[in-house]
């Protein structure tokens, strides 16, 4: 007998399968902003007048844009910029322990540290951030959606918070605000667009960095000083170092945690499509980090061998 036809999911679900409830797929609110909402949960099923007295629910129809896939609105920039430039103040935090770190060092080095390695982390860890997202924008306009990036502040100021005062990073800077009907499989394909950006990085970056770090002889140059200042000299060669180092493993943990199936994550919607896809893909990212956990290989090493032959 022929199975059921995949479009049918447009529609319904399947009602020979016993599962959890499956991820909605439609939004269709707009806030004044310009970002389109889900509606689900409550939410969409309450009346409309009082939703929207509620707060939850706005008479505004969703616009899809038709224009290029790379369009950015000046609202999406605008939060784009807000945070990236909040992930950068809690990454430099985080590479000075938070507060934590002044009393070993000094306040005048810890400040001196926490500024230079702004700009290290942003160069290796910003990518990972950035076109992450886009990854999710680009494959949601391909499939027809409205898809802009908005960050979230109490995510950010939760972020800089912790990192400030433990030195631990843990941030949800915000996501891409996805609108349109899509079926699951292309929801999936959103969802995964994401973590599969990181990884072709992590795999770029593995040979780009250590043909840089070869032939600007960051290794010999970076000095034994775990500092970025060393006396009056700037420690040029240990930044591009880190900042090899800290692309591999930002790429790496950014996709693996993004793939985790819980809450908003794209391993939720990626599961919710196709279980298989689900765990090659999370197994892919935990046997790489794991086997660094276990002293099987490490970035260091691999970008030195890489750069030896430069």
């Amino acid at each position: 007998m022929a199975g059921r036809d995949p479009r049918a999911d447009i529609l319904d679900d399947d009602p020979f399968r016993n599962q959890k409830p499956r991820i909605h797929r439609v939004h269709a609110r707009q806030s004044s902003d310009g970002t389109i909402h889900f509606d689900t949960g409550a939410s969409a099923k309450m009346n409309p007048l009082f939703a929207q007295m509620m707060g939850l629910a706005q008479q505004q129809p969703a616009q899809m844009h038709k224009g290029n896939i790379w369009h950015f609105s000046s609202e999406e920039k605008k939060h784009l910029r807000l945070a990236t430039a909040a992930f950068t103040v809690a990454l430099g935090f985080m590479a000075v322990g938070g507060i934590w770190g002044i009393e070993p060092r000094g306040l005048g080095p810890w400040f001196t540290q926490f500024f230079l390695s702004m700009p290290v982390l942003l160069l290796a860890v910003g990518p990972a951030f950035l076109l992450h997202e886009i990854g999710h924008k680009i494959v949601a306009k391909k499939n027809g959606c409205w898809a802009e990036f908005r960050a979230d502040p109490g995510g950010l100021r939760f972020g800089i918070f912790l990192s400030f005062f433990i030195g631990i990073l843990f941030m949800a800077p915000g996501a891409v605000m996805v609108a349109g009907l899509v079926t699951r499989r292309q929801n999936g394909h959103i969802a995964i667009a994401g973590p599969l950006v990181n990884f072709s990085l992590f795999l770029i970056g593995i040979p780009l960095w250590g043909i840089i770090l070869g032939l600007t002889g960051a290794f010999d140059a970076a000095a034994m000083d775990t500092s970025y200042l060393v006396g009056s000299q700037l420690n040029w060669g240990l930044m591009l170092v880190d900042a090899g180092i800290y692309w591999v493993y930002a790429n790496l943990i950014l996709g693996l945690f993004n793939m985790l199936p819980f809450g908003p994550l794209d391993g939720n919607k990626v599961k919710d499509w196709d279980e298989n896809a689900f765990y090659v893909t999370i197994s892919v990212f935990a046997i790489l980090a794991v086997s660094i956990f276990l002293g099987f290989w490490s970035p260091y090493e691999v970008l030195q061998l890489i750069a030896n032959f430069f």
